[in-house]
This record gives C-alpha cells, structure tokens and sequence, in this order.
C-alpha cells in the first residue's frame, strides 16, 4: 500500500507510514465527493466564463469586448481558421468533454457500467493528459495583454471570463485529480462478485 502523501509503499495492514507519519488508507473513501464537489464548482464557473467577455480591445476610434466563442467567429472571419477552431476546441469542446468524462466515471465508478473497466481507464488517462492543455486561451490573453500595451493607439486587457474560465480549468483538474482510478476496478470487482452469487 502507497502513502498518500510520501509514496513510500508499505506492507498490507500497517496502519501509518513509517517515513512521514501519515495513516495508510487503501481507498480514499470520500474520493467522489470530492470529485463531485470540485466538478460542481468547475461548471459554475465555466457558465460565466462563457457570457462575460474573455477580451476587451479599446482603439482610438472603438472599444470591443469579445466572448469566447465571439472572439473565435470575429478571428474566423479575418481569414484564421485554424487559429478559430483551436479556440473553439480548446474553450469549448476540451471542457465539455471533460466535463461529460469525468461525470461518467463518477457515474460508473458507483454504478458499475457495461463500459469495460479497461476503457474506462483510458478515458480517465485521457482526461488527466488533455488537462494541461485546457488553458490555451488563458495564455493567449495574458499574452496578447502583454504584448500589445500601446496605450496611445491600442489596449487589450483581460475581461472577467478569462479569471473564471481559469478557475473552471482549475476546478476541472482537481476533479480528475480527486478521482481514484482503482475504483473503477473496485465496481467492476463488486460486479463479478454478484454474479458469481
């Protein structure tokens, strides 16, 4: 057994680690409620970050604010396309995904799926690999923030999305990162042992 906080591994049955001190726990028994919790707080956040701007761009003669899908349409229409769709991808279709993901493992880690185990922890694998690249367009206006800082002729700041589009990002991570893996061959245990009875 893994100490949860040192990963030094112990024989089956010691009670604490002898290294930090910390209890030996098996299966963290309240691991979906934290995944649950965090996944709840990350779509709060993420429907927010979706109706307020992501960018403002204040010009000699305009001021525009752009949302998220807003500002993938204004870019599409100059031509950059692929810049548009990853976006798109990275704003909309990576964190809606993740959000339907993670909910169907929590949901088939309590009650079992005709899913097999094996998939699913691919899904859940793939999921904690593609939350690295959930912030891309954080990063791009924190750049372009930066860059472009021509008081005189241009402005670009950051709108209120681009603060909870990042903590629904963070949120989201946290509930993968909360989700225990082995339950998903916990169900699937349970669920040989009904049959066999």
């Amino acid at each position: 057994m893994a100490c949860r906080r040192c990963a030094r591994v112990w024989p089956m049955g010691q009670e604490r680690c002898s290294r930090c001190g910390s209890r030996l726990e098996s299966r963290d028994p309240a691991s979906l409620q934290k995944v649950w919790a965090w996944w709840v707080a990350g779509v709060i956040a993420y429907i927010p970050a979706n109706i307020y701007p992501m960018l403002s761009t204040n010009t000699l003669v305009s001021s525009t604010e752009n949302t998220i899908v807003g500002g993938a349409v204004e870019i599409a229409k100059y031509g950059s396309y692929g810049v548009a769709a990853i976006i798109l991808i990275a704003s909309v279709l990576i964190p809606v995904g993740k959000f339907l993901a993670i909910a169907f493992l929590a949901i088939s880690a309590r009650r079992g799926s005709s899913v097999p185990a094996r998939k699913r922890t691919h899904l859940y694998e793939i999921v904690e690999f593609i939350g690295r690249w959930s912030m891309i367009d954080v990063f791009v206006v924190a750049i372009l923030s930066s860059l472009v800082q021509l008081s005189v002729v241009a402005s670009i700041r950051p709108g209120p999305a681009a603060f909870t589009f990042a903590l629904s990002v963070i949120f989201t991570m946290l509930s993968a990162q909360s989700f225990d893996p082995r339950l998903i061959w916990d169900a699937r245990f349970r669920g040989t042992k009904r049959t066999r009875r």
